[in-house]
């Protein structure tokens, strides 16, 4: 290759190479998701940029891209109850940047706006949310307490940010607590299981009692119906006489012996 060829090739790699340069320059691309913060010298323009192409001035603007999705971070707030025991509350907290704030953010707040803005109003919001509570409803009331606390930590960070949900992941107890609520749980079972017995034994008497007055109304009605027709008895002798007189009859004719039926002839003796 001849040095003017070459020389031609050069010029016009240089040529490529500040085309690029200067395009990439003079452009920007904010990614979904995003916002774009223009920064000319040093001053955040008012407004921001939405997602897409656009150019900008070269080596004098630059885009600070700003994430409006909705994010997540876990936090622990050390409290404690209304009856002075040590709470440790892990949590999860879920949110995001509304577009409005984008730009009033980045010119304030340095860094990730979680720890300068949710984290200390989130744990001061579990605070004061579990104080009002021992500690075993601390425990037993996790959802009062969660939504408590996201209206609580809405009000401390106002519309700066949008807090979107918090879950509380486990709420930690000393050994001593813990065990004190697991022995009051046994015996509020236990209570509740002896409650039960005294209501089924009760219910299993009363039956037994109605069952024996029933049977005795039904023996009362029967002997009253015998009384008031006997003839019916008689009936009901004669159609279970297995046909043998008996070898004793009464004397009294009013015994209940004295419905049997009479004895026939005697059979002469043999000689």
């Amino acid at each position: 290759m001849n040095p003017p060829t070459l020389a031609k090739l050069i010029a016009v790699a240089v040529v490529v190479f500040l085309l690029v340069v200067f395009g990439s320059a003079t452009s920007y691309v904010v990614e979904p998701g995003t916002r774009g913060i223009k920064v000319t010298l040093g001053k955040a323009a008012d407004g921001f940029l939405p997602e897409g192409f656009g150019f900008k001035a070269p080596f004098i603007s630059r885009i600070v891209p700003v994430s409006v999705k909705q994010r997540t971070s876990t936090l622990r707030a050390e409290c404690f109850s209304s009856d002075l025991q040590q709470v440790i509350v892990d949590v999860r907290v879920l949110y995001r940047v509304p577009e409005a704030s984008v730009v009033q953010i980045y010119r304030q707040f340095a860094g990730d706006p979680f720890d300068s803005l949710i984290a200390p109003r989130v744990q001061e919001s579990l605070k004061e949310v579990t104080a009002s509570r021992t500690a075993v409803q601390i425990v037993t009331d996790r959802e009062e307490i969660k939504q408590k606390a996201i209206l609580t930590a809405r009000l401390k960070i106002s519309a700066l940010l949008s807090v979107e949900d918090i879950v509380i992941r486990n709420i930690d107890l000393s050994h001593e607590l813990e065990a004190a609520i697991e022995a009051k749980m046994v015996a509020e079972q236990e209570a509740a299981r002896s409650r039960f017995v005294q209501m089924q034994t009760k219910i299993e008497a009363e039956t037994v009692v109605i069952r024996a007055r029933g049977e005795a109304e039904a023996i009362r009605v029967r002997g009253e119906a015998l009384t008031l027709n006997p003839a019916f008895l008689r009936l009901q002798i004669v159609e279970k006489w297995n046909g043998r007189s008996p070898l004793v009859i009464p004397a009294d004719p009013s015994s209940p012996a004295g419905l049997l039926l009479p004895l026939g002839p005697a059979a002469p003796a043999a000689p």
